[in-house]
């Protein structure tokens, strides 16, 4: 049997820069590795110092996919730390405004980075040849979808109206329910994209390999931006103690920090929701869930595409319930300062790659003096390896460009945001 010596720099189609690295001879494995060579963010140390009123801007600019979502996130550990309480108003619109982001995103992921595997592409864009009605689809979803941030945000990533206590600008209703119209509309377009899906399923890997699964879990609904740590293994904890979940620790093979719960490693992200909060989902979502084959528990983390695509559904059908709700009540004019007192606070929600937290304490002038951020991806780096360890041996018998682009084909169903992850830094001092 010949030898397998795979070395990947870098793995395309992703964020960030990740290597697989893979050896084998006669039939033995020697050696299975993900790696993550990405340099270090310090968007911590860049917190410290700031007044409150900044900190969810300079937060926003972790990531430019998941701007809402760090945003969220970072006005949620302020609002707790500073005691604020945000009103019914301001929790729909925000709950809107992440909708806009899990749409943008997942259809991004799923039929612009996942599918051309799928469908034997190097890239998406062959596929404007090969399938150029469900490229205009998707370019017309994301479009939508951008539309919808920057009526609530004041543009389509890095939030500018989302401020402690509420938002600067309140959209326009004409223009909501215009956009309302417009999703609505777009569930026809979402059916189309099942349909791709469900007619791909043959190519998506049978690999197994059941792990434990974190995400939020909030009893009124399918879980974004509120709730309590739900785990597939453990009893539910207040988000407060993220710290007992994440565990996170240092490998010498990455500059972004590994995490573990009860098992070796965990999974968040779509697949990890769908199996902890599959019930919640909105009626047409269940229904492209059975089309798609996505049954809870599922075990298979080649199927994460296939629950973004579920998931993108739910927000749809979320969105427009939403701005029923805005129109029906209309919008006021709120607050725009909060009381300054000192504090800790700590925000979860979930990204569109998985539970993301900001963990803040505010001195009694209102600057930030400590800040700690615990990114999905690297919550999932520890899960991808172990899947990569576990998917190998089966593998081996197989041509090495296959296992190549299987192990790719993996990392890229994680949808990693590889960029966000990098959070340590070692020093030697000589």
């Amino acid at each position: 049997m010949s030898s397998i010596d795979i070395k990947v720099h870098h793995v395309t189609r992703v964020e960030g820069h990740g290597n697989i690295v893979v050896n084998a001879t006669d039939g033995v494995l020697e050696e299975v590795r993900w790696e993550v060579p990405e340099s270090p963010r310090l968007f911590e140390a860049m917190l410290r110092g700031r007044h409150y009123s900044d900190v969810q801007h300079i937060a926003s600019r972790i990531c430019g996919i998941c701007s809402i979502a760090h945003s969220t996130a970072s006005l949620h550990a302020s609002e707790a730390a500073l005691g604020v309480k945000v009103s019914e108003q301001t929790r729909r619109l925000r709950k809107l405004l992440f909708n806009a982001e899990v749409l943008e995103s997942h259809v991004l992921h799923a039929c612009c980075l996942a599918a051309p595997d799928f469908l034997g592409a190097p890239s998406v864009i062959p596929l404007v040849n090969t399938h150029k009605d469900v490229v205009v689809k998707v370019m017309s979803l994301k479009r939508l979808a951008y539309k919808l941030a920057d009526l609530l945000a004041g543009r389509k990533t890095h939030p500018i109206s989302c401020i402690v206590g509420g938002f600067s600008m309140l959209p326009d209703l004409e223009k909501l329910e215009m956009i309302r119209d417009a999703l609505i509309a777009s569930l026809a377009d979402y059916e189309a994209l099942v349909d791709l899906f469900k007619s791909l399923a043959g190519e998506i890997p049978s690999f197994e390999r059941e792990t434990e699964y974190i995400a939020l879990k909030d009893p009124n609904e399918y879980a974004f931006i509120s709730g309590d740590i739900a785990s597939s293994d453990t009893a539910t904890v207040p988000i407060d103690q993220y710290r007992s979940v994440t565990n996170e620790f240092c490998v010498p093979h990455s500059t972004a920090k590994y995490t573990k719960n009860v098992r070796d490693a965990y999974q968040v992200g779509a697949l990890a929701r769908f199996n902890i909060n599959h019930e919640q989902l909105h009626p047409k979502a269940k229904d492209a869930a059975v089309e798609l084959g996505l049954k809870a528990p599922c075990y298979n983390p080649y199927m994460i595409t296939i629950a973004q695509v579920v998931e993108a559904v739910h927000a749809t059908e979320d969105s427009i319930l939403l701005i029923d709700k805005l129109l029906e009540t209309g919008v006021t004019k709120e607050p725009e300062t909060a009381e300054i007192q000192a504090g800790c606070g700590v925000g979860a929600v979930e990204a569109p790659r998985g539970i993301l937290f900001h963990d803040y304490t505010y001195g009694g002038d209102g600057i930030l003096t400590e800040a700690n951020c615990v990114i999905p991806t690297n919550q999932n780096h520890n899960n991808i390896q172990h899947d990569m360890e576990a998917l190998v041996p089966t593998i081996l018998d197989r041509p090495q460009e296959e296992i190549r682009l299987m192990l790719e084909m993996l990392v890229r169903a994680y949808d990693p945001c590889i960029s966000c992850s990098t959070h340590m830094l070692q020093v030697r001092f000589k």
